[in-house]
């Protein structure tokens, strides 16, 4: 609407009109609607950290902060826009939803503040098989993420069903006064890698891929993801009488993708080492916790 008022769209009384006017009785309004041109992927220079590429397929190590594709509130700076800017050929398959203009190669995911491995295809055919693989639950997605609390459990398995909250359009839940028919059935698998103070860092395995998932399901727990305000966890962490500096990002990493190549159909596996930032907070939080640096190290063997 603001648009349209700003394009002289908007007539009171015959006269354009301005976002500030306030209407009175017995005013005449006329809107001239124009739909909005349709937004387009566009290619922009910004620097990507490749991990795997062949003629099909390209694997992105995506930094925190970094969306994946343009959307509404957001048309720069987008791993697309990243991969358009090498030149790159992407699909135009579009993902589950459609949109292959807004959205080239996209097979699957991550939220702007989560890293790690993203999947992107480069051909039509390359999309259908990797996209039918996500659908079969044939690409093996692991996490690594800081909880809020201590598990008790080595291990466990989260199987909660996942609907767009109706109050908070921003979020999903699990609240089952809420969950109705339009709900979709998700599983989460974790293991614990060790407990710092009143934190749990776990190695988490994906067996769905619903929107914002691993946060969600681990809120509905009470362990929400540090850094994950959206979803209840503390702006900062408190370690004793240590305020640990505020994270600006989730403590959530996709750090191992497997999956079948689409045109041979071998077997590979990616992994992208844990961010330096998540690092560095770590070794902040084992600090204020007493916790030899050496201990964290060695529960992350695979992933720095």
């Amino acid at each position: 609407m603001q648009e349209l008022i700003e394009a002289g769209l908007v007539l009171v009384n015959s006269r354009p009109a301005k976002g500030s006017h306030r209407l009175r009785t017995g005013e005449r309004i006329q809107i001239e609607v124009q739909p909005r041109p349709p937004l387009r992927a566009e290619p922009e220079s910004i620097p990507l950290d490749i991990l795997y590429e062949d003629d099909d397929v390209i694997a992105v190590n995506k930094p925190a902060g970094m969306t994946v594709h343009a959307g509404a509130g957001t048309t720069h700076g987008t791993l697309v826009n990243a991969l358009l800017g090498r030149g790159q050929e992407l699909s135009q398959g579009g993902d589950a939803e459609g949109g292959g203009a807004l959205r080239p190669g996209i097979v699957h995911r991550l939220d702007k503040e989560t890293s790690g491995i993203i999947l992107v295809a480069k051909n039509d055919a390359a999309h259908a098989k990797l996209g039918e693989a996500f659908r079969q639950r044939e690409v093996k997605k692991t996490y690594i993420a800081l909880l809020q609390g201590i598990f008790k459990e080595e291990s466990g398995r989260i199987e909660l069903a996942i609907l767009r909250d109706p109050k908070r359009r921003t979020r999903m839940t699990t609240r089952r006064s809420i969950v109705l028919g339009n709900a979709r059935e998700a599983r989460t698998d974790w293991r614990a890698l060790a407990r710092i103070d009143n934190t749990t860092l776990a190695e988490v395995q994906l067996h769905t891929g619903r929107t914002h998932q691993i946060r969600v399901h681990f809120a509905a727990l009470r362990h929400p993801v540090v850094g994950d305000t959206l979803y209840g966890a503390a702006s900062q962490l408190k370690i004793g009488k240590t305020t640990l500096p505020t994270l600006n990002r989730n403590f959530l990493h996709a750090a191992k993708l497997g999956f079948a190549r689409p045109r041979t159909g071998a077997w590979i596996e990616l992994r992208a080492a844990l961010p330096r930032e998540l690092q560095d907070f770590l070794q902040k939080l084992s600090t204020a916790a007493g916790d030899p640096p050496d201990r964290i190290d060695a529960a992350l063997a695979t992933y720095l």
